[in-house]
C-alpha cells in the first residue's frame, strides 16, 4: 500500500503521523467476530510484518447538533479518500456510526436522587439506512459507487445525544454490537482495523451509569479511564499493530474556531492518541478542510498496513 504518494497523486494535503510501534508481546482475547476464540494464545511476536491487503474502515461521526457542515465536508472529501484506497489495491470496507450512545445517571438535588437519561444513541451500531441501497452493514470495495454510497450514510444528521462518547462507541460496535448479532461479520481477522473518528467535543465515555453531585457534570466526573479502551483494542484485534486511530477533532491547547464553528478542545482524545503511539494521529477538525485530516489518516493507515503483524 503506498497511499502517501497516491494521496499526493490525486492532489490531497497529507502530514505524517508518529513514528514509534510497540512490539511487546501478544496478549490473549480477541473475539468471534474476528475469528479467534477467547481462550487462543497468540504466537510470540518476532519482529516480521506480515503482508497487509486488507483494511476494514470505521468512522465514528459526531451526530449532536453542531456538526452539520462538518459532515458535510467529510461527504465532499471522500470520493478522493476512496479513489487512494482503489489505487492502493486493497481490499477495503466501510462502515459507519455515530457518537450517540443512550445512557443513565443520577443528579442529586436539594430534594434528592433524581434519575436522567438520554435515548436516541446508536450505540455502536452500523448504519445502513434504506434510501442507501447497502448490500450489507458496510460498504465493499466491490460494491457499485461507494462514494455515493458513503456520502448517503455518513450524512448522519444533527439530533444525535449531547454527549459525544466516539470512545464508547467504537467498543459498543466490537464488544455489544458483536454479541448480539448487529455488526457481525464486520471485521475481519486478516485486516488492519482502522478508525476515523471526527467530533467537535471532547469524548466524554463512560461504561457505568454515575451519581454526581449537584452542580457536576456527567462529562467532568463519570468518564471512563482511557486506558481502558486502548486495552480493549488491543485484546480485540490481538496485537497493536492490527489496529490504527485517526482522530479529527480540537487538538488544542484550548477550543478553536473555523468556518464550521467553534470545537472544544479534546483532551480525552489527545490521551488517547497518546497511548495508542504509533498507530494513532490527531488531526485539527479547525483546518477548515477535512482533506488534511483524512489525508492524514491515509497516511497512518498506509503506514500502519505496512508494519501488522499476525
Amino acid at each position: 500500500m503506498r497511499t502517501a504518494l497516491l494521496w499526493l497523486a490525486v492532489g490531497g494535503v497529507m502530514a505524517c503521523g508518529p513514528a514509534v510501534r510497540t512490539t511487546s508481546g501478544e496478549v490473549d482475547g480477541g473475539s468471534d467476530a474476528v475469528g479467534f476464540d477467547a481462550d487462543q494464545q497468540f504466537p510470540p511476536v518476532d519482529g516480521m510484518a506480515a503482508t497487509c491487503d486488507k483494511i476494514d474502515v470505521l468512522f465514528v461521526i459526531d451526530n449532536s447538533g453542531s456538526m452539520d457542515q462538518e459532515q458535510q465536508n467529510l461527504i465532499a472529501n471522500f470520493p478522493t479518500f476512496i479513489s487512494v484506497l482503489d489505487a492502493s489495491g486493497l481490499d477495503y470496507r466501510v462502515g459507519v456510526t455515530t457518537s450517540g450512545r443512550d445512557y443513565e445517571w443520577t443528579m442529586a438535588t436539594p430534594i434528592g436522587p433524581l434519575p436522567q437519561d438520554q435515548d436516541g444513541g446508536h450505540n455502536g451500531k452500523l448504519l445502513k439506512p434504506a434510501a442507501c441501497n447497502m448490500t450489507n452493514k458496510w460498504i465493499d470495495k466491490t460494491d457499485p459507487d461507494p462514494a455515493t454510497k458513503f456520502s448517503c450514510v455518513a450524512n448522519v444528521g444533527i439530533e444525535g445525544p449531547s454527549h459525544e462518547m466516539p470512545l464508547g462507541a467504537i467498543r459498543d460496535a466490537f464488544e455489544d454490537r458483536i454479541a448480539d448479532g448487529t455488526n457481525a461479520g464486520f471485521r475481519r481477522a486478516d485486516a488492519l482495523l482502522a478508525l476515523v473518528v471526527l467530533t467537535d467535543e471532547n469524548d466524554c465515555s463512560y461504561e457505568q451509569s454515575v451519581n454526581l453531585a449537584f452542580g457536576q457534570t456527567l462529562c467532568q466526573s463519570g468518564t471512563e479511564p482511557v486506558a481502558g479502551y486502548v486495552s480493549f483494542l488491543d485484546q480485540y484485534t490481538g496485537h497493536r499493530s492490527r489496529w490504527a486511530t485517526a482522530v479529527i477533532a480540537g487538538k488544542g491547547p484550548g477550543s478553536c474556531s473555523s468556518s464550521f464553528g467553534n470545537a472544544a478542545e479534546a483532551t480525552r482524545l489527545k490521551s488517547f492518541v497518546t497511548q495508542t503511539g504509533t498507530n494513532a494521529v490527531i488531526s485539527s477538525i479547525c483546518d477548515g478542510d477535512l482533506s488534511i485530516g483524512l489525508g492524514q489518516a491515509l497516511d497512518l493507515f498506509d503506514s500502519a498496513c505496512g508494519g501488522i503483524i499476525f
